[in-house]
């Protein structure tokens, strides 16, 4: 086994080298801020997705003090439609202690980092090694996709017995002696390989560098590894979104810091306190096109019903009224940015 565990660094190493990818933004800058950065955003979002992201989001926010002194609201408006919004909060929480607590510098080791909030234990890793030349493993989605074909582990890699293999060989795998650049070759070289060739439909076996040894490939199971999660019944939720408007301003609130979209500007999902936001409606309701949206546990079913009311513009905290133009630049979940486009915009 030790020999097929050296293998794949002594393979990926040349490859990545003279294969892999080198233009990617964060690779132009490998400070801690863009690692750490690139690497939340690359949770469970493809590159090409990430890209304009990242590149809008450092420029808004060159620095981890900028983010630091940023409203929240700011940070939510230049995430929007990146999804998963925890860890845009994250980053906003992050950046503010790292200020206060380590006087704006970051910790180094991957056990510190990994304790800050929305950083896991492959992220930290990959801080380490980038920005710091620590000696550390990654096992992100796509390292253990390598690792379930090449080493043939036919079990689901949520299970916390698969984890715990995949990590020992994520280690054992590492260079021998890997100088802190080398270290970063081979990391970058997994992402690389991962993203680019053991993709997870149709792998590009014929280019991979670990095909000879690889499991998966000699007793041909490419299409059956990884396992995938077992498969249950996606539940459905059903919402409404009551929107109102008025003089060709739309009403939105903002959620609540907690659960889906916290933090977003949304349609209300309730009727407002009709009193309190002194809405008198012009004419009947109208119902738009149902939208449906998926969330990685269940998927949404939305009712929008439209409503031109009569309103005072003076509304608490809790509510704006925005043109759809200006509304398109809060910080709003996907599903209103579509309804915005589709209904209100020309």
């Amino acid at each position: 086994m030790s020999k097929k565990i050296h293998y794949i660094a002594d393979q990926l190493i040349p490859w990545q080298k003279t294969s892999g990818r080198h233009d990617l933004p964060w690779q132009q800058r490998y400070d801690a801020y863009a690692v750490w950065l690139s690497e939340v955003m690359l949770q469970q979002t493809q590159v090409g997705t990430v890209i304009p992201y990242f590149q809008r989001f450092i420029s808004k926010f060159p620095d981890i003090e900028s983010l630091a002194q940023a409203s929240i609201d700011d940070v939510l408006a230049c995430w929007s439609g990146l999804g998963y919004y925890s860890r845009a909060r994250n980053l906003h929480r992050t950046a503010r202690m790292i200020m206060q607590d380590f006087h704006g510098v970051f910790p180094q080791s991957r056990e510190a980092l990994q304790q800050l909030p929305g950083i896991g234990r492959s992220t930290a890793a990959a801080i380490a090694v980038f920005a710091f030349g620590q000696r550390d493993a990654i096992l992100d989605g796509n390292v253990k996709r390598i690792f379930a074909r090449f080493f043939g582990i036919d079990r689901y890699s949520g299970q916390s017995k698969t984890l715990t293999i995949m990590w020992r060989l994520a280690e054992e795998s590492l260079p021998q002696h890997g100088s802190p650049e080398e270290l970063k070759v081979y990391t970058q070289a997994l992402m690389d390989l991962g993203a680019t060739v053991c993709v997870r439909n149709r792998p590009l076996c014929s280019q991979c560098p670990l095909r000879t040894r690889c499991v998966a490939y000699i007793q041909d199971r490419v299409a059956q590894l990884p396992v995938s999660r077992p498969r249950s019944q996606m539940p459905e939720k059903e919402t409404v979104f009551m929107i109102y408007r008025h003089e060709n301003k739309l009403l939105l609130e903002k959620r609540p810091d907690n659960g889906i979209w916290g933090g977003l500007w949304c349609f209300p999902e309730d009727e407002p306190n009709q009193n309190k936001l002194k809405l008198k409606k012009k004419s009947s309701s109208l119902a738009l096109p149902q939208l449906r949206h998926s969330f990685t546990h269940f998927k949404l079913l939305i009712r929008p019903s439209l409503q031109d009311v009569i309103a005072n513009n003076e509304v608490s905290a809790a509510f704006v009224w925005k043109s759809p133009e200006d509304a398109l630049m809060l910080a709003i979940p996907v599903p209103v940015k579509k309804l915005i486009q589709q209904h209100f915009i020309s």
